[in-house]
């Protein structure tokens, strides 16, 4: 009963909170990330590339989004999660501005390796700022819940794609993609200027303020916080290095499986199943819906069955519809494997923000959880340029839909069956033999720019309200003596 208020309370009173947050600031990354997904075909025909040279965009992309994390994510801890947030989306949306108006392949990726930087910080300032401000019993849903406003990112990104992109596509030369780029730049101006007018985390703010609190009853002051906080990360690194090289390697075999069956299934629909841009974008609309469905129904069951529990089934079905996935050579099955594939794929993704907040060090659960996605981002960088060179590589023939004649194709579909299966294998040895931290009531502990945060020290409650009685003195008396020399 005490678990259904608190999902109740969650989607009455909190779901306003974190969707503006959190969830929009994560869709936003989503539109502006997969704009380039969506835009291989034509980005190749303005810059005369191959595929596989338009997708070391993405890579670039990948591999500099952990700079990101750990310049945001160090900035969040200490300072807070509000402004960090608001000039990481101004960022990107002045990146993604700027790559609609490139006029060369270098100045593309260019640009596109800068907006990696901006990324990388979105993910751990949103997860933490979404989950430090909930119950315990409602962060499940509310994970499977913020991780699905990737999907949601990339469903309105298919969308603009598919009307926007060919009506401006005349007025553009052809190049109608520089408007989805365009679109997806004002949304996140959209979306910083939301965050700006919303108040700072309320669980960060009580940590700060029960650290001055701490400070008057001690009668010690801690003016050089910085210094404070660099000191507690060295202790945290030092005691938890194991879980950090842990944590890489989990989301590195998740970001394989995300990116590698996301980041070219356009492409693949086109090139290697011969349907045009139109079916190739409503096939990937299908596929985010199932991501939508799995991430939340995922987060909200791993709340009952446990965190790792639910990621092994997820990647099982993952395994189980691969052939759905790749085999058929309809619409309809097509689009049934895309929604079944994310379906599993989003839906083990949908507990890892609540898994990685659970298992962080405490007082850092805005750095760690985003270092250890964006450097396994890093690491798993070349998937979209894997399966494009494998497509290069491996070929087969493919009936022209319209003029009814073989062709030579790039056969993505065997690359990426191998992929997902191999990567799918590999997250469910890691996910086995890791921990697993459910329930952990990680707002409980000091923050990141107090003595004792690196050892997972608990607030001290009996200093707090010390520390609030001596200053409720200290004001008294002085209003006293303020009194008596007016009098």
């Amino acid at each position: 009963m005490s678990s259904s208020l608190h999902i109740s309370a969650f989607l009455t009173d909190s779901w306003y909170s974190l969707g503006r947050r959190s969830w929009l600031a994560w869709t936003c990354d989503a539109i502006d990330f997969f704009s380039v997904s969506l835009s291989v075909p034509s980005l190749g025909k303005t810059f005369n590339k191959k595929n596989p040279d338009i997708t070391t965009a993405i890579t670039l992309t990948l591999l500099l989004r952990s700079a990101g994390a750990v310049i945001f994510g160090f900035i969040s801890d200490r300072y807070g999660r509000k402004w960090p947030l608001v000039f990481n989306l101004v960022l990107v949306a002045i990146l993604e501005l700027g790559a609609g108006f490139v006029q060369t392949f270098k100045q593309f990726l260019a640009v596109r390796s800068l907006f990696g930087i901006g990324m990388g910080g979105i993910w751990g300032l949103a997860a933490s700022t979404a989950l430090e401000n909930l119950p315990v019993e409602a962060r499940g849903i509310a994970s499977g819940v913020l991780q699905q406003g990737y999907a949601v990112g990339y469903l309105f990104a298919a969308c603009i794609n598919l009307k926007l992109v060919p009506d401006a596509s005349p007025n553009l030369d052809g190049e109608g993609w520089r408007s989805l780029f365009w679109c997806a730049a004002g949304i996140s101006f959209f979306a910083a200027i939301v965050r700006a007018v919303i108040p700072e985390s309320e669980v960060f703010l009580k940590a700060r303020a029960e650290a001055r609190a701490r400070e008057r009853a001690s009668g010690l002051t801690t003016k050089n916080k910085t210094k404070i906080f660099m000191k507690e990360t060295g202790r945290m690194l030092k005691k938890h290095w194991r879980l950090c090289i842990y944590a890489v390697l989990l989301m590195t075999g998740f970001n394989f499986l995300s990116h590698g069956s996301q980041d070219l299934f356009p492409t693949y629909m086109q090139d290697t199943k011969g349907f045009d841009s139109n079916h190739a974008t409503i096939a990937t609309i299908i596929g985010n819906c199932g991501a939508i469905a799995g991430g939340t129904i995922a987060g909200w069951g791993s709340q009952y069955i446990g965190r790792r529990l639910t990621i092994i089934i997820c990647v099982l079905l993952v395994g189980a519809f691969i052939p759905l996935w790749i085999l058929p050579n309809t619409f309809s099955g097509l689009a049934a494997g895309a929604f079944c594939i994310q379906f599993g794929v989003q839906g083990a993704w949908g507990v890892i923000p609540i898994q990685l907040a659970e298992m962080s060090p405490p007082a850092f659960r805005a750095t760690f959880p985003g270092v250890a996605y964006q450097v396994g981002n890093m690491v798993s960088s070349a998937s979209a340029q894997i399966e494009a060179t494998g497509g290069e590589h491996q070929r087969t023939t493919l009936i022209d839909r319209i003029t009814g004649k073989p062709k030579d194709a790039p056969d993505y579909a065997k690359v990426q069956g191998i992929l997902i299966g191999v990567v799918a294998a590999y997250i469910l040895i890691v996910t086995i033999l890791g921990p697993e931290n459910h329930g952990k009531h990680f707002e409980k502990y000091k923050a990141a720019f107090e003595e004792g945060a690196g050892n997972d020290e608990e607030m001290d409650e009996d200093a707090i309200r010390e520390g609030i009685r001596r200053r409720g003195e200290e004001d008294s008396s002085s209003s006293g003596e303020g009194k008596g020399e007016k009098d």
